[in-house]
């Protein structure tokens, strides 16, 4: 049997640009001599679909556009095509074998995910049977993403009659993913004996980016066949001596794939949501060189615009560097300077301040000063800001609310401080355009003279550690003390991360690329007295 695995690209709601592409694909499987075609788990409509699950319309027009699809599909070829399910007042994310026009089986996801950014079972139905079907000349047993964590949906269709497994998923990216990806399919192979084949979704969905990466296992959990990552295409595996076979693509490194999810991530929040380009502002530091690199990697340089706003506070290696990043990536390069805007406001508030001291107001007005400008800038030309700040700043609050968190979205959100040195010397790797002076430089905000980030915040590798194991990994102050952390360190990192809640809930969307990202993964509530114990 031949087998055609489609690493999709689907944007949530355009049911019928999705099943064109659904129907593209079929296409060229056929003509490759394909016996049955998978597609990723909801292709039809995209994932998550969120509260559009929640819509009796948005059933009734997946059905229409799945039927539709059905009739026009080259004829005998079996594609399974995921998408939701209206049902006897129930709501399915579900998956059917589509064949000769034809609905030959229907597969209701037994496992609904209720946990870090999956919420399924505020919308659907958990299904309550195995699904088996014959292609081929083999019985093969569906499942959907979920239903393979758990062993009695595998056993089940083992016990129906399965000889091969078939997993539709949509399986968020990020670090290490493959890995846990690969450890869960070798336990259901274990226990079942039937060799796998894991079909994942390609692209970026809000703060969401799904890497691909789909693979075949043989029944001794052996890879037989690993997709690319990252990368949208029909691949074809044949399935021979008890195991679909083909290529095998390397795994990428921490650094390679953070950064092409990034990439992935920017492309597809532009590009699905039809903005014409993007904005961003140019600092001289790593963060926003950084950002402006993805975006150009992600877009072209035609259509990334970089903005540098110099005050008095801006040292002269900071114009340099950014003016020479922008030369080197081809991109529009503005310079507006912010001084005279800054010292008008200083004088309009110099009655109501009454010669009081300078300290974070007048630091935090630089921020809103630029914010202003390249919102003013965004109006008048219809491009999205992406915000520069990554995770260790956004935990901390290291950051300036209608400031540098203006904007539409945040590249870096999920990105500590130490991984952004490593991103940016795994680019410069590639091709050198960042200026090394951007990477080897103290990091400094420059709003004050002489400024450094150390003057507020523990060193990155101390405050970066100290964040994952609070935020992340749900560790209590006491344990993080007696993993050999300064006990006043932890007191003032977690102090700054639980006071800060209220910036974050107010802060651009932005890219998931560990397992705890802010956003959709940590919901704390911003009125809140709890202090954990030391």
């Amino acid at each position: 049997m031949k087998l055609a695995l489609a690493q999709f690209n689907p944007t949530v709601g355009d049911l019928e640009g999705n099943a064109a592409g659904v129907l593209e694909l079929a296409r060229e499987a056929h003509a490759g001599g394909a016996d049955l075609m998978l597609t990723p788990e909801l292709a039809l409509c995209g994932y998550p679909p969120e509260d559009l699950a929640l819509r009796a319309d948005f059933y009734a027009e997946n059905t229409r556009v799945l039927m539709d699809l059905a009739a026009r599909l080259p004829a005998g070829l079996s594609v399974v095509v995921g998408h939701p399910l209206s049902e006897a007042d129930r709501r399915y994310n579900a998956a059917s074998v589509l064949r000769d026009g034809m609905v030959v089986a229907v597969h209701r996801k037994q496992r609904l995910p209720n946990h870090s950014v999956f919420d399924e079972l505020r919308t659907f139905t958990p299904g309550e049977a195995a699904t088996v079907f014959a292609c081929g000349g083999m019985r093969l047993g569906l499942l959907i993403c979920e239903d393979l964590w758990h062993p009695a949906p595998v056993s089940e269709a083992r016990t129906a009659g399965a000889e091969l497994l078939i997993v539709l998923n949509a399986s968020p990216f990020h670090k290490e993913k493959q890995a846990e990806r690969y450890a869960v399919a070798r336990s259901r192979i274990a226990d079942t004996g039937l060799p796998l084949i894991y079909v994942n979704m390609v692209g970026g969905q809000d703060e969401l980016v799904f890497d691909g990466g789909s693979f075949a296992m043989d029944a001794d959990g052996e890879v037989s066949a690993q997709l690319p990552f990252f990368k949208e295409g029909l691949y074809l595996l044949d399935y021979r001596d008890g195991a679909a076979r083909g290529q095998i693509h390397p795994l990428p490194g921490l650094e390679e794939s953070v950064y092409n999810a990034l990439v992935l991530g920017v492309r597809d929040y532009v590009g699905k949501n039809g903005f014409p380009g993007v904005l961003v502002g140019l600092s001289g530091g790593i963060d926003s060189a950084l950002t402006l690199t993805i975006a150009v990697d992600a877009l072209g340089p035609e259509r990334v615009e970089a903005v540098m706003m110099p005050s008095q506070y801006t040292a002269d290696m900071s114009r340099e560097d950014a003016a020479e990043l922008a030369r080197r990536l081809g991109v529009t390069y503005r310079v507006i300077s912010i001084k005279p805007m800054f010292d008008s406001f200083i004088a309009a508030l110099a009655d109501a301040f009454d010669s009081l001291p300078y300290d974070t107001t007048e630091e935090n007005l630089q921020a809103r000063i630029r914010g202003v400008i390249l919102m003013a800038l965004s109006n008048k030309f219809g491009k999205l800001v992406l915000t520069t700040g990554n995770k260790s700043e956004m935990a901390a609050g290291y950051a300036t609310l209608y400031g540098d968190m203006a904007g539409g979205f945040a590249v870096l959100k999920d990105v500590a401080k130490t991984l952004v040195y490593l991103l940016a010397c795994y680019r410069n790797h590639l091709s050198n355009v960042i200026p090394t002076r951007i990477i080897v430089r103290a990091p400094s905000a420059e709003l004050r003279p002489n400024q450094t980030d150390q003057d507020s915040l523990p060193p990155y590798e101390d405050l970066d550690a100290i964040i994952e194991r609070y935020m992340e990994l749900d560790q209590s102050p006491r344990e993080i003390v007696a993993a050999g952390f300064p006990e006043e360190m932890v007191r003032k990192v977690v102090r700054l991360i639980d006071l800060s809640e209220y910036k974050r809930r107010q802060s651009a969307p932005g890219i998931r690329v560990t397992k705890r990202g802010f956003g959709k993964d940590r919901r704390y509530p911003v009125t809140n007295r709890y202090r954990a114990p030391f």
